[in-house]
């Protein structure tokens, strides 16, 4: 039997510093199951990390809105890390949630990067087709295609991040061709980026929902599908560990447990 590890002994009058509340940062949405959905989340990552502080707020038409968690949190003498549950840089997270930031001068905070590229968002992503139906029969034909339909921005970053993480998909499909596509600001729609695929010869095309929550969005790029349309990646363990991930680098510049991809995914 290994010997078990012993703590150091506390320092004499030395109080222990608690971790920043980690504020996951949700747009909002007039779906009621957006905000029951991101609270699964979110319970999710509390068993993950139990004992932080994790609170949800929301930039705008669900409550609590991120004016009052803020306001909240600077009554309470506590740091925070700003989490956004978003994919790519936007205007939601270069300019709102800083902005909400500095009308709080006496909270210290900071915010994170959006989820991204991350090869656990990428899992997830995978996993929820699968569950639409996506089979790795399906992965090895040269009839089927993907649509990989996010909200859109008109920040030219979020088209890139997209565009990495839909490349990141097809190779997690065994090079299935996979067009990221918007329903909004931003082109090609969903409708559009099907008929490119059609037009190269896939008949079979799927829509990835890369949407944390359902919402009018997700709805609609979903009703565009021709074969199966995935859910948003919602209460998914991956994305659970992903928020923790970009709250341990936003806090101290590295995750908090050095580890491949692979062991990442086996803590899932």
């Amino acid at each position: 039997m290994q010997p078990i590890a012993q703590l150091p002994a506390p320092v004499p009058g030395r109080v222990p510093v608690p971790a920043p509340v980690l504020v996951a940062v949700g747009h909002g949405s007039r779906d009621p199951r957006a905000r029951a959905t991101l609270a699964r989340l979110l319970d999710r990552v509390r068993a993950l990390r139990p004992g932080l502080d994790v609170r949800l707020a929301h930039i705008e038409l669900n409550a609590p809105l991120l004016d009052d968690t803020l306001a909240a949190l600077a009554a309470e003498r506590h740091d925070a890390v700003l989490v956004p549950l978003l994919l790519a840089p936007g205007h939601h997270v270069t300019h709102d949630l800083p902005a909400a930031l500095a009308a709080v001068p006496a909270l210290r905070a900071r915010v994170a990067a959006p989820l991204g590229a991350h090869p656990l968002l990428v899992d997830a992503l995978a996993d929820r087709l699968a569950q639409a139906g996506w089979t790795p029969a399906d992965s090895a034909s040269r009839a089927t295609g993907v649509v990989l339909a996010s909200a859109g921005s008109r920040d030219p970053r979020s088209a890139a991040t997209l565009r990495r993480i839909a490349a990141a998909l097809g190779a997690r499909l065994g090079g299935t061709p996979v067009v990221a596509a918007y329903a909004s600001a931003a082109a090609p729609t969903v409708p559009e980026a099907v008929a490119a695929l059609t037009t190269r010869g896939h008949h079979r095309i799927a829509v990835a929902s890369c949407f944390t929550a359902p919402g009018l969005f997700a709805a609609r790029t979903a009703s565009h599908a021709p074969w199966i349309a995935a859910d948003p990646l919602g209460a998914h363990p991956a994305l659970a560990r992903l928020v923790l991930h970009r709250y341990d680098l936003s806090r101290t510049g590295r995750p908090a447990a050095p580890a491949t991809h692979s062991r990442e995914l086996a803590a899932i």
